[in-house]
């Protein structure tokens, strides 16, 4: 195990525990701190050597505590970890600092290293520049609910690791030094004082809003930087071909978001709540660009007696002459003679209008009009570059590519929408939506008699007629009204906003072709697509069929061949950019078939998509359903876009970043450039195809592979849809019914309320909850028993299996993830949980405890290891650091589970007392784990 010197953050870690032992000390009931002190080192113990009468006085202290102690008990370590996280983010950040000061090649995922991996293989600038001008990477951020940290408490994590970074500074005073301890004791005690549970279930638009802090706090800085990272690696590494000169380095960095258009399951995301999302990132965005043109105004204070601005410049000062007045007021003579400071001025006012515009919508007033604003995005970018353009014309080139160049990098990458919002609605309401407007028309048939290839061709048929269709009816049914409602709030938000302010219709389930073609028959009710009375096509929207279960996964090729061979959607796909995005579930198809055979079928799903795209001359753009958690296809995103399928990411990724992973990623500038750079980095090493020849998979790995996964599907299914009781273990033997009431998100935790189902519960739960009880099952189970079953005693197959991890990007990212959330299980305590279930609960904990076993026996054998985490000791130490902590909170959950669920149901005190330490224990297990579902 690679030996990693944490001398400094142990320090850290500990200054910070002192710290919060001091708060609770001042702020508490003895009794609190004593508790906490005597289960923390006596776990520490327990950790070290088992000792069963410790043990047994540690369990007696935890149920002898009322619930009103063990709830600041709880809050105590949900604390710790909180500080714990920030020090190991600051000392993670601290040790990439020193690298670049160090002058060394940089880290494995750096641009630098990245560069110079590339050109050891002999990629050439030229083939470079291919790679970038294709290259689009594109987080999608969602509001499923898996962030259990309300956004007071991530104001205050901020705030703390601002002070911690100060900390790191080897000049200071002392005094000073005294002072910033002061200043993190002031925080840790008011965040002492913030309660982490959050009273009331969030609404849509506090949704939104905390979406929105990720931008505000960090990524408007962050982005510039990751562009200007790239270019100095560039010089760095192709300085004999003209360093980033000889480059053109596009605006590769998009956004989207689901918070406020995923209408799937919820209720609450309705026209006018998307309308308001779209709204509130446009103002975001907006605000933004007029504080960076406020800086820019003190900066370019050029005299026009001194310089002379180009023609261009000149001409776009021209046309503003019409809002002169408006602009300036009372002073039409400001800044007459500093030309830049007059445009920037001018420019200011512009932004001004549009987010005064917006606010008057956003309260519900009539629409002012546009007025002075900009008409669009490209408008602004024209001023500013012709700004630019103006001052390298008299030789301040370095002035331009300065704080300018970084606006100009922001424009080009946020526009006036911020992140491209996405659609996404179930297959079966269109459907019904279909199935009603055909009902209402005269001379269409019933389209629910309809079979597959019926229905295409119908629904061809109708798009292709010139103009927009009529509704023959307005009694129309809520759910049909409100999809015609949602195209119509499309159409009218890209008129308003921008274009672009919209990203991929999402259609969850599809099961066939025809379930494309409804949502685009529907949108042609607004306008959004269809043919104009010249016969040309023109499509405003795109669609993006999600495959999710496993016999969808499986059924992906001829639905997409269906489809991409209608000639009424191949013409509107053209309009529409050419680019046919499919998305992929990963929760659902690990939940329904577990992580071997959601694994291989994505994996196979993206060779098919790209074999039929590309045999058709379209481009592909695969969207990865991914989760926080390995269970719901979580894991480092550099190794998950290196382990796609060789020759089929060309460039374009995108995927979603859900709840406790935005926090994680994007709550500090540094983190958040690290982790743009790192998956950016992946995908141009992914994209390596478009330049050189790649190496295909192994045939005889494909073979072991399927075996694999047939193999792994059996043992899953085994356990979860044919072993007598699971639901019910997993039901009573997992905080899952409790988690609904942590009000962590506006969606419902269940498809059909009331159906204990594996189908009905939703991924999110699911995994949560296994992984409160510290069995994190999606991620694992089934590994052991096909790589068991597959290779038995054969020394052979065993080195085969050796060889896979060694030249397999796939499958050795499918193990190392599955190998770190073994990591996080721990039977002794999932033992516990099981015994919540009375004696029922035995059998299942034996099968999964029996698989725990041989796939942690199986991993070691295939890693050639002693540890699992063998090649990762920063993460081993830090689960070693939690592990002492996280225990107390276990037994505290579950003899709070206990008394809430005794307590009866007329007695709403007695549970709503037991209520509170329970909630507050699954916070502090998620903030301890680090991730939650």
């Amino acid at each position: 195990m690679q030996r990693v010197d944490d001398k400094n953050l142990r320090a850290r870690v500990k200054l910070f525990g002192n710290i919060l032992g001091t708060v609770l000390a001042e702020q508490e009931r003895p009794q609190v701190l004593e508790t906490v002190e005597a289960l923390r080192k006596g776990f520490i113990d327990l950790r070290q050597h088992e000792d069963p009468a410790k043990r047994r006085a540690l369990m007696r202290l935890i149920g002898a505590l009322d619930p009103h102690t063990l709830s600041h008990v709880v809050r105590a370590f949900a604390t710790y970890f909180l500080l714990a996280n920030i020090a190991e983010e600051d000392f993670a950040n601290q040790q990439r600092r020193r690298h670049v000061q160090s002058g060394e090649r940089l880290w494995y995922g750096s641009f630098d290293d990245t560069l110079r991996q590339l050109k050891a293989e002999g990629v050439s600038a030229g083939q470079l520049q291919q790679m970038l001008d294709a290259l689009r990477f594109q987080p999608v951020f969602t509001a499923h609910p898996t962030e259990a940290k309300r956004r007071a408490v991530l104001e205050a994590q901020r705030r703390l690791y601002v002070l911690a970074r100060r900390l790191n500074d080897p000049n200071l005073a002392e005094h000073q030094r005294r002072s910033l301890d002061q200043q993190i004791l002031n925080q840790v005690q008011v965040l002492w004082k913030t309660d982490e549970v959050r009273i009331q279930k969030p609404v849509v638009e506090d949704e939104i809003k905390n979406g929105l802090f990720y931008f505000r706090e960090t990524l408007f800085d962050t982005v510039p930087r990751v562009y200007r990272n790239l270019e100095r690696a560039l010089d760095n590494v192709y300085a004999d071909e003209g360093g980033a000169k000889a480059f053109r380095v596009p605006a590769f960095l998009r956004f989207g978001s689901w918070i406020g258009g995923d209408r799937d399951g919820n209720p609450f995301v309705t026209h006018d709540v998307t309308k308001m999302a779209v709204r509130l990132q446009s103002r975001e965005v907006l605000k933004h660009y007029r504080r960076r043109i406020e800086e820019l105004q003190v900066q370019l204070t050029h005299s026009a007696s001194l310089v002379r601005p180009s023609p261009v410049f000149e001409a776009r000062m021209t046309a503003d002459e019409d809002i002169v007045a408006e602009a300036f007021g009372a002073k039409p003579g400001r800044y007459a003679f500093e030309p830049y400071r007059r445009k920037l001025h001018l420019m200011h006012y512009r932004l001004g209008r549009q987010i005064a515009r917006i606010e008057t919508l956003l309260d519900g007033g009539a629409d002012p009009g546009r007025g002075a604003g900009y008409g669009s995005e490209d408008d602004l970018l024209a001023d500013l570059l012709a700004i630019s353009d103006s001052l390298i014309s008299h030789g301040d080139s370095n002035v331009a590519a300065a704080e300018l160049q970084d606006m100009i990098a922001l424009v080009r990458t946020f526009g006036f929408f911020l992140a491209e919002l996405d659609i996404r609605q179930e297959s079966s309401r269109h459907t019904q939506a279909v199935a009603e407007l055909f009902a209402k028309a005269p001379n269409l048939p019933d389209y629910n008699e309809l079979n597959e290839s019926a229905r295409v061709g119908v629904l061809a048929d109708l798009l292709s007629h010139a103009g927009t269709p009529l509704l023959y009816a307005q009694d129309l049914s809520d759910g049909t009204r409100e999809i015609l409602r949602v195209m119509r709030t499309m159409a009218d938000l890209r008129r308003e906003i921008s274009p672009r302010a919209f990203g991929a219709y999402v259609i969850s389930m599809t099961h066939q072709a025809s379930h494309v073609l409804e949502v685009l028959f529907l949108a042609s009710f607004a306008g959004l697509c269809g043919r104009h009375q010249d016969g040309s096509w023109h499509c405003d929207i795109r669609v993006a069929p999600l495959f999710e279960t496993i016999d969808d996964l499986a059924k992906i090729e001829p639905t997409l061949e269906q489809l991409l061979d209608v000639g009424t959607y191949r013409a509107q796909l053209k309009q529409s950019g050419n680019i046919q995005e499919v998305m992929l579930g990963y929760s659902d198809s690990c939940k329904d078939g577990g992580i071997l055979a959601s694994s291989w079928s994505l994996y196979k799903a993206q060779r098919l998509i790209s074999r039929s795209t590309e045999t058709r001359g379209l481009a592909c753009r695969v969207f990865h359903g991914r989760g926080g958690s390995v269970g719901r296809g979580g894991g480092p995103t550099h190794d998950a876009i290196l382990a796609q399928p060789p020759g089929t990411v060309n460039g374009d990724i995108k995927f979603t970043e859900q709840g406790e992973v935005l926090s994680a990623k994007y709550s500090n500038a540094d983190t958040a450039t690290y982790e743009l750079t790192m998956g950016v980095s992946g995908l141009i090493k992914a994209s390596r195809c478009m330049s050189v020849a790649c190496t295909p998979d192994r045939a005889d790995f494909i073979e072991i592979m399927d075996d694999l996964a047939q193999r792994g599907e059996t043992s899953y299914r085994d356990l979860t849809d044919r072993t007598p009781g699971f639901i019910d273990y997993f039901y009573e033997g997992t905080p899952v019914a409790e988690i609904g009431l942590l009000n962590i998100g506006s969606r419902p935790s269940h498809r059909s309320k009331g159906d204990r189902s594996k189908y009905s519960v939703r991924a999110i739960p699911w995994v949560f909850a296994w992984a409160q009880s510290r069995q994190t099952i999606p991620a694992w189970y089934g590994i052991g028993s096909a790589l068991k079953g597959w290779r038995g005693d054969d020394a052979e197959r065993l080195q085969t299996l050796r060889a896979m991890v060694r030249e397999w990007p796939f499958f050795r990212a499918l193990l190392s993830n599955s190998a770190m959330s073994l990591s996080k299980s721990e039977m002794s305590i999932a033992r516990e949980y099981a015994d919540l279930c009375g004696e029922a609960g035995g059998s299942v904990f034996d099968r999964i405890q029996g698989e725990f076993n041989e796939s942690n026996t199986q991993m070691l054998e295939v890693f050639e290891a002693d540890e699992l985490l063998g090649d990762n000791r920063q993460l081993a130490m830090s689960l070693a650091r939690r592990n002492p902590y996280l225990d107390p909170i276990n037994h505290i959950q579950i003899i709070a589970l206990r008394h809430y669920r005794d307590a009866p149901e007329s007695d709403q005190a007695e549970r709503l007392r037991w209520q509170l330490p329970l909630l507050r224990s699954i916070n502090a297990l998620a903030a301890g784990m680090r991730n939650t579902g």
